[in-house]
């Protein structure tokens, strides 16, 4: 009985602990289901969760720092790299 009963509680606790939603970084971001697609290139990208959007980089998961709460992988990306995309290195996104 006691064997049941700690199932049924780890069984309660799981789809909370699975919602993560939250970077390392500190930021609750929150986080959706993105459907699987074909890119114009015809790759084919399978369903997964992502950061909800906002005006910042600091607090996605493949940001440095992150961790992506539902893989395990830290983030390798610089939100302040200078790129063609963004020339001025900054980590927020301005005009989106």
């Amino acid at each position: 009985m006691r064997k049941i009963a700690i199932i049924l509680l780890i069984a309660a606790a799981a789809p909370v602990a699975a919602k993560g939603g939250h970077s390392s970084g500190g930021y609750s971001t929150g986080s959706h289901a993105v459907r699987g697609y074909v890119t114009k290139g015809g790759t084919y990208v399978a369903p997964h969760q992502a950061t909800n959007p906002n005006n910042t980089k600091l607090d996605n998961w493949t940001t440095k720092g992150n961790v992506n709460p539902y893989t395990g992988k830290p983030g390798t990306v610089d939100p302040y790299a200078v790129t063609k995309a963004n020339p001025t290195g900054s980590p927020y996104n301005y005009g989106k």
